[in-house]
């Protein structure tokens, strides 16, 4: 059985996923309506997370304890087993591997879903073929210039829309099926 590997992720409505220097302080800026926007159904469906290490220093300026119960696999050409923090041996591993490695090597631990985060790693996963579930969150808020979550560089990809819901907060979530060729 294949990894299903999914994309939980929330852009800017022209399609960024941070500001330029990576920040993501518009998030923040939303206000708490206490809405599910489906991250908790998606966290008891996989069994870890593969991230980017950008997105892993970002999740670790956050402060306060670490967010993930699961295994995070975070995939870095420049940190390695030696840079995992004393808090985080055991729940987070560093990984130069590419995607189709990665996802051969969790399958072999039993892992059947991944969920996979960070712009660089979700075009990298979509482009070996690995990425079966998309979900893409729009926020109400144009940032005119940041961090793209599509760059340009990948292969086309179809996608079928399962579904989407817009929140009273604003924010439109649609999930899609990502075709096989």
């Amino acid at each position: 059985m294949a990894l299903g590997c999914r994309v939980f992720i929330a852009t800017s409505l022209d399609g960024y996923i941070a500001r330029e220097d990576g920040s993501l302080d518009w998030l923040a800026s939303l206000p708490d309506t206490g809405e599910d926007h489906g991250y908790e159904a998606l966290m008891k469906a996989v069994d870890g997370l593969v991230m980017g290490r950008h997105t892993y220093e970002t999740v670790r300026g956050f402060g306060g304890d670490w967010p993930y119960g699961k295994p995070v696999v975070v995939m870095s050409r420049t940190l390695g087993p030696d840079d995992v923090p004393g808090d985080l041996k055991g729940r987070v591993e560093m990984t130069g591997k590419e995607p189709a490695a990665i996802a051969s090597e969790l399958e072999e631990r039993g892992w059947r879903a991944a969920y996979v985060d960070g712009g660089a790693v979700i075009r990298g996963f979509l482009a070996a073929g690995l990425v079966e579930r998309l979900t893409l969150t729009r926020v109400p808020v144009i940032l005119g210039k940041g961090i793209p979550l599509f760059d340009g560089t990948g292969p086309e990809v179809a996608l079928e829309l399962e579904e989407s819901r817009a929140f009273p907060s604003g924010l439109v979530t649609s999930t899609y099926r990502v075709l096989r060729r």
